[in-house]
């Protein structure tokens, strides 16, 4: 019963994770930021998500900052300095894995809204 109880729990773990990833094409774009910074376009990411993009046996961590692609069959664009990482630069267009990264720092509580009145009631 344990067995069974801990086969499910990975087998449900495992398959979440693979959902969460995307198998597709990837271009790049010249990069318009701070120095070499690693920045990307998804369509549906939130910006300021970070995106796990892997190609071959090379894998980078790279920030939503934009929309895109637009062009049909694509699934993401990135920087020039992320695709010179990628080693993507001389193909232009390659098979990637994108997936989202986990943020490990630790979430701030939302701030409530207060209202202060002064003055005698």
């Amino acid at each position: 019963m344990r067995t069974t109880l801990l086969c499910t729990v990975l087998l449900l773990s495992t398959s979440a994770t693979a959902m969460a990833a995307e198998t597709g094409l990837a271009s790049f774009y010249p990069g318009i930021g701070k120095g070499n910074e690693m920045t990307c376009a998804h369509r549906s990411h939130a910006f300021g998500k970070r995106l796990r993009v892997s190609h071959g046996n090379v894998a980078i961590v790279c920030r939503v900052n934009d929309r895109g692609p637009f062009i049909r069959g694509r699934i993401i664009d990135v920087s020039t300095s992320a695709a010179k990482a990628l080693g993507m630069v001389s193909a232009g267009v390659v098979r990637v894995v994108v997936e989202p990264v986990e943020d490990s720092r630790p979430k701030t509580p939302p701030v409530e809204n207060t209202v202060v009145m002064t003055g005698v009631l």
